[in-house]
């Protein structure tokens, strides 16, 4: 079971990685937006938008990985001095009912909004915009999905933890 659990988390952190290479894509297109536009008084849209989408692919496919890796905001002032045992409990509560409820709620709101999108092939409504904003819309259902993954693999180690105490 722990290999399965594995390899469903190196997928997640597959994902995570991809969406940290896209940063150094997203820095040249803002250098490139921002000499276009303050070198040569160009103003160009479609790079304006795939800065917007970048970063939002980004820190979309990074939620998975965030949570993985312990890399979140949490409030140690009681967990620090709790047991291996204890903080394996808490984790686990966490997850089932405060992290997963929230995140399929999410998931519920993305997809209707990716499928609404898609049914109707949405672009942006500048004409010079990228054409395919249902995409984005996609990844951000996606990324919730990872963050849900990931919710579940780390609920499942918390409880193995907490019952044998390793």
């Amino acid at each position: 079971m722990l290999k399965y659990l594995n390899y469903l988390e190196k997928t997640v952190r597959k994902f995570g990685l991809f969406g940290s290479f896209l940063l150094p894509v997203l820095v040249c297109i803002i250098v490139v937006n921002v000499i276009a536009r303050y070198g040569f008084d160009i103003g160009l849209i479609e790079l304006e938008e795939l800065q917007w989408h970048l970063n939002a692919t980004a820190v979309l496919l990074c939620l998975g990985l965030a949570y993985q890796d312990d890399s979140h905001v949490r409030v140690d002032i009681f967990h620090i001095k709790f047991s291996k045992r204890k903080k394996a409990l808490f984790e686990f509560l966490g997850c089932v009912f405060l992290l997963i409820p929230f995140v399929i709620s999410i998931i519920w709101y993305a997809w209707d909004l990716f499928a609404y999108s898609f049914s109707i092939l949405e672009g942006s409504p500048m004409p010079s915009g990228l054409p395919a904003r249902y995409v984005i819309k996609f990844i951000f259902f996606f990324g919730f999905l990872l963050l849900f993954l990931q919710a579940c693999l780390t609920a499942i180690k918390s409880f193995l933890t907490y019952k044998t105490g390793r």
